[in-house]
Formats: structure tokens, sequence, C-alpha cells
């Protein structure tokens, strides 16, 4: 049906005045244009909604039938506009996040914590994936936010930069004796490697960076988690190749070391990305501005 919402509005409004004159008033509009409107409606609906009495007016039961249905419509179009507004001021809405639980433990929980103390009404979905499967789900509207290992290829999406980190290898006591001298690549691949499943962006990284100069890794043990890779290194079951930043309690502490590279593999980034064509919820802008506080 082609009738304007507006003219439902004006309906509705004369429906509980009972009165085209209380109805104009209230709406600001002339008395005229308000009758002219529901001419406009009973002639598009070849329906008498009216009557007229000495009181005023009143519904015909057409349309008090018509009205029981479109004021319906017109409170829940109300609340929609009500929780709309409440959503701007984030005082109702929901954040969903697709994060990898790498990332989500060492660098993420920090901002969730502020963004939870700044917007406590705000619901949080987090999904924990790989970055493949992160950038499946924004593209098909699961998540809101991806906070992703980069580089990626995805020219639909907006991509922006947290923070650089290092792949590095990292070996227990039993290893200590590679500490001497630092080794090539080749001389790396030759130990036994831990490493994470080939599925997650950060090992197809590193196995793109050894396969530029000739070389394939075929680990001894791929594991799921950056966490785990650290504690079998630390029991001596290989070669861990580990982010840096991710790992500096082990290093720092003495638990695990470094193995010196005469080439170290360049640093890349994590990154938070987002669709181009969908424009951010409040929710996701302001969880935005707190990852880049001074960036537009």
């Amino acid at each position: 049906m082609g009738i304007k919402l507006d003219l439902y509005r004006i309906f509705c409004q004369v429906a509980e005045s009972r009165s085209f004159s209380k109805a104009a008033r209230d709406l600001y509009m002339t008395q005229p244009a308000v009758s002219q409107a529901i001419s406009q409606l009973e002639s598009e609906l070849g329906l008498r909604l009216f009557a007229r009495t000495p009181k005023g007016v009143v519904l015909t039961n057409d349309g008090q039938l018509l009205y029981e249905h479109i004021s319906a419509a017109m409170n829940l179009i109300g609340i929609g506009e009500k929780k709309l507004l409440q959503a701007r001021g984030l005082l109702v809405g929901e954040l969903r996040l697709g994060v990898g639980d790498t990332i989500s433990r060492y660098y993420l929980l920090p901002y969730l914590e502020r963004y939870h103390a700044e917007h406590p009404d705000i619901k949080l979905r987090i999904y924990n994936r790989t970055t493949p499967e992160l950038c499946d789900m924004l593209r098909s509207g699961e998540i809101d936010l991806g906070i992703v290992n980069l580089p990626i290829n995805e020219p639909d999406f907006i991509l922006r930069e947290c923070m650089e980190v290092y792949d590095i290898f990292v070996c227990g006591e039993k290893y200590r004796r590679l500490l001497d001298k630092p080794l090539d690549a080749h001389e790396i691949a030759a130990y036994p490697l831990i490493l994470l499943e080939k599925k997650s962006n950060s090992r197809q990284y590193v196995d793109g960076w050894f396969h530029s100069r000739g070389i394939a890794l075929i680990p001894e043990i791929e594991l799921g988690s950056h966490e785990l890779l650290l504690e079998f290194a630390k029991i001596n079951l290989g070669i861990a190749c580990v982010i840096k930043e991710f790992s500096t309690d082990y290093l720092q502490s003495g638990i695990l070391h470094e193995v010196p590279l005469k080439e170290p593999i360049p640093a890349r980034s994590i990154g938070c990305c987002y669709l181009k064509s969908v424009p951010l919820s409040p929710a996701s802008d302001a969880f935005v501005k707190i990852l880049y506080p001074f960036k537009p």
C-alpha cells in the first residue's frame, strides 16, 4: 500500500483525541490539513473511518478495527525510536567482538575492562576464533568488529593497526646451546619445531617468510594456542615460534630464552577490522575510540 506513515499518525491522533481540532493542536497542524489527511486515508482505503457526533468524532466499526492494529504498530515504532536514541547514548546495545585467544589474553583485556567500566549497559559478546574464521564472521554479519593478526587481504574491510609484534623462536634449558651464536633460517628449520596450527594467520605468516627463502617448515608438534607453545617449549619438547610481546613473562623470568637469528622475521601487526559497507553501531564506534583515542 502506498499510504504514507504520517497519515496513520494523524489517524491515531484523531481517534485518541476524538476531535479534529484537538488533534490538529497536538500535531501542530491546521484543522483543514488534518481533515484532508483523514479524507485521503479514507479514499485510499475505500472505507469510512470516522462518524461525526455532536460531541466530536468517533470511530466506525472499520475505523475501530484499523485503529487496534495501527495503534499497536505506532507503539512499536515509538519503542524502536526510543531504543535507537538509547543506543546512540549507549544506554542499551550490544558489541559483538571477534578476537583470537592470544590477542584477547595478552592485548585486549585492558581495553575491554575500560569499555565495560564506561558503558556498563552494553552487552558484550566475545567470539574466540582464528583470523580467517573471524574474517568470515565479519563478512556474514555475525560480528561487528574483529581484532586479528595482520596482514590479511580483505578489500571490503577497513583495517586499522593496533600494535606491532615480532615472531621469534624460544627454547628451554635443553637447547640453551643455541644461544651461543645467531642461526640462519636453514639451521633453525632443522631443529624440532613447535608451531601453531596451519589455519592460524600467525603460522601462515611465518611459513610464508621461510618459504620465500626456499624452506618448508615441518614441525614436530602443532598446537592450537600460544600458551601451549610456551609450555611445550618450557618442558623441552622442541623450539617454539611465539610472539615476543606476548611471551615477556617467560623470557624475563628466564624460563625460556630467545634463539638469536641472523635475519630476524620482519615485524607484523595486530589490527582492528570492520566492513566498509556497514556503518559502525554506536557501541562499536565507542570501542574503536578506546582502541584509538588520538586517531579520527
